[in-house]
């Protein structure tokens, strides 16, 4: 996959953040290679396990459940490198969003997001939250970071958004009214937030078109980059995803990254992977949105998700996801 890692900048926000409490510098970085090699510059990343692990630290340290939060609202602008210059030179939101959408794995490999506008609400959902072992950090982490984010880019520091999360209300649930607003839900089938589509055409202060190819430029120089360490099942997902409703065959796949079929088979043996566990994996993110965001009968899903039948489709939706087709349909209507 995208190598799962963290810009150092972030890293580096959250050890300011916890050593400002009086943490100790060594307790924090326990566990961690950072300890051994701390961070070699601005454009370094850092390991999953690196920084769940200093997540780990910084809560036992602390005390403090709300610190996604706190990290998220001290990830401004200047925090994002340079797909954060790369927003500023944006002529509205909807140029924001469409560089956001194309470049943020930059900010977060592993991370999957899906963006829609449905009537007078645009949507971001969070399809994948696997980019960090503690669900509930991550997205207080996520969600308050793109808060803070839009409010400097429109100059708007009351902006407030809606917010659906997938777990139950924390103890400190009412500081997320304090940071998003009153529209904040919890035990919701999927993460995400929302707001009006209006905001789309907002004019930022900050514009300037003639440097945007630049940096634009640049923001994809540095996804290429990254995306050579990558591996072939993250690849596979990725071609799986926005191949949505198509589904090729494992040779077509193998075609598509480059690879002989027997080449593209052993690579995910490697790498402990599949390409019939990746595709059912994909079928199964597609045919819950589907559930969960359309009144589609259970026939139609199943044939978008590449079934002839319903009866079939559920046998392999529990499989899949261990709940039945109406079962989370029956969730998202809570």
């Amino acid at each position: 996959m995208l190598s799962a890692s963290t810009p150092a900048q972030y890293v580096l926000i959250l050890i300011d953040m916890v050593e400002g409490t009086g943490c100790d510098h060594d307790q924090l970085l326990h566990g961690t290679s950072l300890a051994e090699t701390g961070i070699a510059s601005i454009g370094a990343r850092i390991s999953d396990a690196d920084f769940s692990q200093l997540v780990s630290n910084a809560m036992a340290l602390t005390g403090d459940q709300a610190l996604g939060l706190k990290l998220g609202l001290r990830l401004n602008l200047s925090a994002h490198a340079i797909l954060g210059q790369a927003f500023m030179t944006c002529r509205d939101l909807s140029e924001v969003m469409d560089l956001f959408l194309r470049y943020y794995h930059l900010l977060a490999p592993t991370l999957h997001l899906e963006f829609e506008e449905v009537g007078e609400y645009c949507f971001l959902t969070t399809a994948s939250d696997t980019y960090i072992s503690t669900v509930q950090f991550g997205y207080e982490l996520m969600y308050a970071a793109v808060l803070n984010t839009l409010r400097g880019l429109m100059n708007k520091p009351d902006l407030q958004l809606r917010v659906e999360l997938p777990y139950p209300r924390p103890e400190h649930a009412p500081m997320y009214r304090e940071v998003f607003g009153e529209d904040v839900r919890f035990d919701c089938p999927r993460g995400r937030i929302s707001f009006h589509r209006d905001l789309m055409q907002t004019p930022l202060p900050s514009s300037n078109t003639a440097l945007r190819s630049l940096y634009e430029a640049e923001c994809a120089r540095l996804l290429a980059d990254l995306e050579e360490e990558d591996s072939v099942a993250e690849r596979t997902l990725r071609l799986l995803r926005k191949l949505e409703g198509q589904y090729p065959q494992m040779p077509q796949i193998a075609a598509m990254l480059n690879l002989s079929p027997r080449t593209y088979r052993r690579r995910l043996e490697e790498e402990e992977q599949s390409f019939q566990a990746l595709l059912d994996r994909v079928r199964g993110e597609h045919a819950t949105r589907y559930l969960q965001n359309t009144r589609l009968p259970l026939t139609s899903i199943a044939y978008m998700v590449g079934f002839n039948d319903a009866s079939n489709f559920r046998r392999a939706y529990l499989k899949w996801t261990g709940k039945t087709p109406n079962e989370v349909r029956r969730g998202a209507r809570h």
